[in-house]
């Protein structure tokens, strides 16, 4: 089975997505090699910025049906009250149809927000997974490391990082826990890659002194960075040169950056290390803050007067507040490249909401449900069905499904009576059966027809 960090995900839905962004992003970092800067931080902001970019229109789509939801929704509320205490068949049947109608008039379904997040959710989860598994996806990252695991396998087949303590080297420790191929003969290298790729500075210098990797080269350039006797870098190599983003080492989690800075003393690190989750929870807040909130207090009660709508708002106001603390504790605990992922995208998704928002607020709601309304008649009308039938089921309320109900009980008109005479000899259908339930909708249909 493939392991879940380097070697690309495999999975029967995401995988051949995750596949198809990898060679995104792989086409970046070439692009921005050739420029003459080979960085995956500045890589991931620009795939993050293609992807939404792509994701535009459904994006638009989903919140114009939340916009045309919120006006909506009083219109379905009153119908919903209005058969509240009706439950026969022609009650619900005429209040599906007037329900129908509404949708129909604003031009969306049920389900409309629904399938554009079906749609959406697969591609982000993808884009993660190209993310967190950057050189099973960029060819040239992947081929660097893939040297350096090859010199490893060859001298004890990984042995000394299958049994490093996470007392002396955690990151190690912890991305061997995680790397299911390390334990596949046949694909111990991609399972040291998918160490390497999670090791910390620090352990990388202990991995190199324990395997030789210093000298190792790559093109004709050194994979790793020269240290001094105080472990500054004289001279960078490639994969911190890939990782290097604005002095950030992204292959460092900001917890481990803030611990090592505050055993230095470097208390300036620190404060850069909590700036990156506290980054993250402030654009997600900002982006929660932009989205379209619910506007009518009483628009959430239900047919039976519940207010179920209130509790629907209460939880997405406990969610929208847990989001951007969860957003601080993933970046805190993750390589500062999934933080950079966060911060881009929820800044990416900030900027466009603002742009949906003020498109949304320029749309004439009238205009639209006017053309809407022209379509569905258009439509009603090609499925054989008269746009008077369909007002007569809207016409529908609860007087006339009251005199509806009362039918053989009250006085009823000269024509109903001489219907009636003439099926005195028929068998007269046993009360509730079907055929008694289809009579009555059929004597209804023929009183509201004439």
């Amino acid at each position: 089975m493939s392991g879940i960090l380097l070697t690309p995900y495999s999975g029967m839905i995401l995988g051949p997505i995750a596949k198809v962004l990898g060679y995104l992003m792989n086409g970046i970092f070439i692009l921005l090699d050739k420029i003459g800067i080979p960085s995956i931080g500045l890589s991931i902001i620009i795939f993050t910025i293609v992807i939404y970019l792509l994701l535009m229109p459904l994006t638009i789509k989903q919140q114009k049906f939340s916009k045309l939801s919120s006006k909506m929704n009083p219109e379905i509320q009153a119908i919903q009250a209005k058969y509240k205490d009706k439950r026969d068949t022609d009650s619900q049947m005429a209040m599906q149809q007037e329900t129908k109608a509404v949708y129909a008039k604003y031009g969306v379904s049920p389900s409309g927000s629904c399938v554009q997040l079906l749609i959406q959710m697969p591609i982000l989860f993808a884009l993660y997974r190209v993310i967190y598994s950057i050189p099973a996806y960029v060819t040239k990252v992947g081929d660097t490391f893939r040297v350096l695991a090859e010199k490893i396998v060859g001298q004890d087949g990984g042995q000394f990082i299958l049994n490093a303590s996470a007392d002396d080297m955690k990151s190690v420790a912890s991305a061997v826990k995680y790397s299911k191929n390390l334990a596949d003969t046949d694909n111990i290298t991609n399972g040291i890659i998918d160490v390497l790729n999670k090791v910390s500075s620090s352990d990388m210098v202990t991995l190199a002194d324990k395997y030789g990797l210093s000298d190792l080269t790559f093109n004709g350039q050194k994979i790793l960075s020269t240290l001094d006797a105080s472990g500054n870098v004289v001279s960078k190599g490639l994969i911190d040169t890939y990782n290097t983003f604005l002095g950030l080492n992204i292959a460092n989690s900001p917890q481990f950056m803030f611990t090592n800075a505050w055993s230095d003393h470097k208390y300036l690190l620190c404060f850069v290390a909590i700036l990156i989750p506290l980054l993250s929870a402030a654009t997600q807040w900002l982006n929660v803050k932009l989205m379209p909130q619910a506007g009518d207090n009483n628009a959430g009660k239900n047919a039976d007067g519940n207010d179920t709508g209130a509790a629907m708002q209460q939880s997405m106001k406990t969610m929208n507040m847990m989001m951007p603390l969860m957003s601080a504790f993933f970046c805190f605990t993750l390589p500062i490249g999934m933080g950079i992922y966060w911060i881009a995208g929820s800044l990416i998704r900030t900027a466009q909401q603002i742009f949906i928002n003020k498109h949304i607020d320029k749309m004439d709601i009238d205009e639209i449900i006017k053309k809407n309304e022209e379509k569905a008649k258009k439509k009603i009308e090609k499925n054989g069905v008269t746009a008077q039938k369909m007002q007569q089921y809207a016409a529908m309320n609860t007087r006339s499904l009251s005199e509806r109900a009362n039918i053989g009980s009250n006085a009823v008109s000269t024509d109903s009576d001489s219907a009636n005479a003439a099926n005195t000899t028929a068998a007269k259908p046993s009360p509730g059966s079907l055929t008694a339930k289809a009579n009555m909708v059929k004597e209804y249909n023929e009183r509201n027809n004439k």
